[in-house]
């Protein structure tokens, strides 16, 4: 059910738990299939540490964080028991955040000048005496981890993981800024609790065999919860629909060495992901409950795959590796039509997909790096695509299209990395992508209308459906240098443009391709002390450049001279400062966004933090 927009599920993930982060530029389809088709972010979580002596090994962490923009507390403690053979982990995190407050130097667009509050049996519209204050943001969210790891032997590695995360209910801001008639549109617009949990069974055999030299099996399950509520103003019906999936996963992938220079990665894959959905409607006079329109069709999708991999070193300077993936996927899906005329009850996609790259990385010599890239990529419909019913904006209801068919994605790419006398580091990078059958939002028509009535409201009707083709391309270009006295700049430029061919040939901004942004750090580093003033800087996205859907969204953005909406350039500069106290005890702390400015990213329902003091203590045994 993750849908195309924008989404906050990574929040999930414990930042406190997480080793090492890795981001995948271009299709990474061949190792994780289907979506995996413009990027991949790997998140790895620590792992539990085996003693090497006779004694336990017995360690742990502690961490505490203030921040003054949204006042947020966080705590955070971790505890790894190891032993020769046995290892624990255990980690609990708990966040608590208030109503975020914005800078005062920007777009008064981006203000907050009233909220409604239920008070007896009566929504009212109050003003909001700090408009500052975006009203309400607020959320509170808890993280638990535990890992079991099991060595019996020096060839077997096997380690269960256990997952688990929710939220409190947490408002939809954007969705509460919409207007009507003069007042708020909605009185109410929140998300219930998302809830993440995952058990995780991974099993490691290292032996020099015929068939591979490291084989790691892994079983998974997934489970997550989501619901959306929300209800008009003065209006006594609380909408509510409910979303739960049980995704479950089988891996085995294989590693061997082939030769001289000759390396293979192979595998399987097979996924199955179960959508339960519901709708019910209360009225909040009496308490009446009864069934609503769910969001998404009862289905299932599951995937079979199977990949192959070759490293080859052709000479000492150049290195080959190309791979292939065949993905099967099957999708049921069963349509109520109680509430909407749908003029179809069941739909099934099967289909399959197979993709490849192809890479070559020369290095002449220690200090340069060259690579090029060709791959392709896919993304097979998911229920989301296919089944959902909502409003995407005002006037407009989204309805399924059962006959989408899996987007293609070609892909090239280039790079170059120079290394000057181990003090400077340039890299420079570009890739093209081709989009085939891109899954856009279009005009749609359901029994033959192309309007319908939903919420009360006369809607044109959208649907998912394959476009013709997407374009996307981008550069990006980075600088490292380690200077004297413990001094450094890391600098980071990225640009990209997409584009996409509407029904009349024409073409139409990309929503998702981001306007071109800087980020550079300067840094200074001693024995105990590390210090970093960086700088943010993210360019303007006009209202030409606006894509369509973006732009009958004027709640989100700013105006121009014109009174149109659009996304003004933005910056911040911030200070960050850590100091190890002693060798259990470090202090951090730091000032995001000193000038503060009042900024929202392109496409953000909720502007940035402003001025932001920051302090945490991190304790180690």
């Amino acid at each position: 059910i993750f849908r195309s927009g924008n989404l906050q599920n990574v929040i999930s993930i414990d930042p406190f738990t997480t080793e090492r982060t890795e981001v995948l530029f271009g299709p990474g389809s061949v190792i994780y299939g289907s979506d995996a088709i413009g990027g991949v972010m790997n998140f790895y979580t620590l792992t539990p540490e085996l003693s090497m002596e006779q004694k336990p090994l017995v360690s742990g962490n502690a961490a505490i964080r203030y921040s003054s923009a949204n006042n947020e507390y966080t705590g955070h403690f971790s505890l790894n028991a190891g032993w020769k053979k046995w290892a624990s982990l255990t980690s609990f995190s708990q966040f608590h955040f208030d109503d975020l407050r914005i800078g005062s130097n920007g777009p008064d667009e981006y203000l907050r000048h009233s909220y409604v509050q239920r008070v007896d049996t009566a929504d009212r519209v109050f003003t909001n005496d700090h408009p500052r204050i975006q009203k309400p943001t607020g959320y509170s969210q808890t993280n638990l981890m535990q890992k079991i790891r099991f060595a019996p032997n020096e060839n077997w590695k096997i380690t269960y993981g256990f997952h688990y995360s929710t939220t409190s209910d947490y408002d939809r801001y954007d969705r509460l800024l919409r207007m009507r008639g003069g007042l708020p549109r909605s009185a109410e617009w929140y998300y219930g609790p998302q809830v993440w949990m995952m058990n995780n069974l991974t099993a490691t055999h290292h032996i020099s065999s015929g068939i591979y030299d490291e084989l790691t099996t892994r079983l998974a399950h997934q489970f997550f919860k989501e619901s959306r509520i929300d209800r008009d103003l003065n209006d006594p019906e609380r909408r509510t629909r409910l979303e739960k999936v049980n995704a479950f996963s089988a891996n085995i992938d294989f590693n061997k060495s082939a030769g001289t220079g000759h390396h293979l990665f192979y595998g399987l894959e097979a996924v199955y992901n179960d959508v339960h959905s519901t709708g019910t409607d209360e009225d909040i006079y009496t308490g009446t409950i009864t069934p609503g329109p769910s969001r998404y069709p009862r289905s299932g999708w599951s995937s079979l795959a199977a990949y192959l991999t070759w490293q080859y070193r052709l000479t000492k300077h150049l290195l080959l590796q190309t791979g292939t993936r065949y993905n099967h996927f099957v999708l049921n899906a069963e349509f109520d039509t109680t509430f909407y005329p749908f003029p179809f009850t069941t739909t099934k996609i099967n289909n399959g997909a197979l993709t490849g790259s192809l890479g070559l990385i020369y290095n002449p010599s220690e200090n340069w790096s060259v690579n090029a890239n060709i791959s392709t990529g896919f993304r097979s419909p998911n229920v989301d695509d296919i089944g959902k019913v909502f409003d995407s904006e005002p006037g407009s209801v989204v309805v399924p299209n059962p006959d989408l068919k899996a987007e293609y994605a070609w892909n090239a790419e280039a790079g170059i990395v120079r290394i000057f006398n181990d003090w400077l580091r340039l890299d420079l990078s570009g890739f093209y992508t081709l989009l085939d059958n891109a899954l856009v939002r279009r005009d749609f028509r359901m029994n033959g209308l192309d309007s319908i009535m939903y919420d009360g409201e006369l809607s044109k009707v959208q649907a998912i459906q394959n476009a013709a083709k997407a374009y996307v391309w981008g550069i990006q270009v980075g600088l490292e240098a380690k200077l004297p006295k413990g001094f450094g700049v890391l600098s980071r430029f990225n640009y990209q443009k997409g584009e996409e061919e509407l029904d009349d040939g024409s073409t139409n901004p990309l929503r998702h391709a981001a306007p071109w942004f800087n980020i550079t750090h300067f840094t200074y580093s001693s024995h105990k002390l590390m210090l970093d003033l960086y700088t943010i800087i993210n360019a303007e996205v006009s209202y030409e450049n606006l894509p369509q859907e973006e732009q009958g969204k004027d709640y989100i953005y700013a105006a121009d001279n014109n009174g149109n909406p659009y996304c003004p350039a933005w910056y911040t500069l911030s200070f960050k400062a850590m100091y190890q106290v002693t060798d259990q005890l470090t202090l951090s702390g730091g000032i995001e966004n000193i000038t503060n400015q009042r900024y929202r990213p392109y496409s953000s329902g909720i502007a940035g933090p402003g001025r932001n003091f920051i302090l945490a203590f991190r304790v180690a045994f």
